[in-house]
């Protein structure tokens, strides 16, 4: 009996207005909208310092990465950005000669680019007869791929040194790639991150990810939703990069 006396006194001290003025501030991030500003700042944090999905448009990379290639770019180690100040946290990992980076477009930097880095700053690169040459080495390139004949302008390139700070990035489809070779270095401070795996791979052509019409990106988007299953490449589904 003493202990029930107790549980009833217990929530008679409780029921104060004190309390009955902060259980609505409690319920309010049970709610709906407190859920979804939750769920919206997790995502952006994750997006910013963790990671992002990424649509690869072009067929620059492919023999590696196809175009409607979807994939997962790992930020943390890269010196993510901080939303809204021009600051990024320590980068905790240097670029090294052939990783795949992402990073922001020289001449753009609203655009998001994948490329191959070939060679680092101090570097002295040499394209000769589509074989590349680090610091007087040839290199051995297996995932390289060339459809089209040699073109001069593209694969007879230097002696010339990478400058300290910058990189030469390329694609492996060497010859179907808007690259250094076009538009020249890229600064190492430019890159935000790698792409770690394929989490889902789309098979349809660069101008239909690439439209920017909107009724276009509408049918397109309806004509994912009936083509999912045939249109999957379910092979790359998880595929490391």
């Amino acid at each position: 009996m003493r202990t029930d006396s107790s549980a009833i006194h217990a929530t008679t001290v409780n029921s104060t207005p004190a309390s009955r003025v902060t259980a609505p501030q409690r319920r309010l991030w049970r709610r709906p909208v407190g859920r979804l500003i939750i769920i919206a700042l997790v995502v952006l944090g994750v997006r910013t310092f963790v990671g992002e999905a990424s649509v690869v448009p072009t067929g620059s990379m492919e023999g590696t990465i196809l175009i409607g290639d979807h994939l997962f770019l790992d930020k943390m180690l890269y010196g993510p950005e901080i939303p809204l100040l021009d600051w990024r946290l320590p980068r905790l990992k240097s670029v090294r000669r052939g990783d795949i980076v992402a990073f922001r477009y020289p001449r753009d930097p609203e655009e998001t680019f994948v490329k191959r880095v070939v060679a680092v700053g101090g570097d002295v690169l040499e394209i000769r007869d589509s074989r590349l040459f680090i610091n007087s080495q040839a290199i051995d390139e297996p995932y390289v791929l060339h459809r089209f004949p040699l073109r001069s302008a593209h694969e007879h390139v230097g002696p010339i040194q990478v400058p300290p700070g910058s990189l030469f990035v390329m694609g492996d489809n060497r010859d179907n790639s808007s690259d250094s070779r076009e538009w020249g270095f890229v600064p190492a401070e430019n890159v935000i991150g790698e792409p770690l795996l394929v989490y889902w791979s789309y098979d349809a052509p660069t101008a239909r990810w690439l439209d920017r019409d909107l009724g276009k990106q509408m049918a397109f988007y309806a004509s994912i939703i009936g083509n999912f299953f045939s249109h999957t490449r379910w092979a790359r589904t998880g595929m490391l990069l």
